[in-house]
């Protein structure tokens, strides 16, 4: 398999697999993501849609390499915010929102008290880890690791379709 096919295939197999395993936490283990969670699944939508024109583009090598480049670009940035999100769980740093907070109140027939009964998922806390390593952390490491392979391989000599 050529670079650029290899560097394409990464490009959409990778962030349809971190999203596929977002959602399975999500709806089968129970665990709502925050608002970082939140942040890093908008980069891996935005780096499939653009692996999807890469895709699209195949016949015309150069466009169908900007566009794999930059979703190995948006792989990278979901994973450096899954790592900053590790760093607030960890207590390394402050996050950059508010979502932190206790969740609060009582639920009752009031649309605004059903509003404030609802659970907020922290952001500081992480809801599940391996090997002491939460998913976000997870999301850091793998996507990194992608990115950095989608470049390499771009940047490989002879990187034809």
């Amino acid at each position: 398999m050529k670079s650029l096919s290899l560097a394409r295939a990464l490009a959409l197999i990778v962030p349809l697999a971190m999203l596929a395993g977002a959602y399975a936490f999500q709806f089968v283990g129970g665990l709502h993501p925050c608002e970082m969670c939140w942040w890093q699944r908008y980069a891996h939508m935005a780096a499939i849609a653009l692996a999807l024109i890469a895709y699209a583009t195949r016949g015309k090598v150069c466009v169908s390499a900007l566009f794999t480049g930059l979703a190995g670009l948006a792989i990278g940035i979901g994973g450096g915010i899954g790592l900053f999100h590790a760093g607030v769980e960890y207590g390394w740093w402050q996050g950059l929102t508010a979502c932190s907070i206790s969740p609060g109140g009582g639920s009752s027939a009031d649309i605004l008290n059903q509003i404030m009964a609802t659970p907020i998922t922290r952001c500081d806390v992480a809801p599940w880890s391996l090997f002491g390593i939460s998913m976000a952390g997870y999301n850091g490491l793998l996507s990194g690791a992608a990115a950095l392979l989608i470049l390499v391989l771009l940047l490989r000599k002879g990187s034809k379709a």
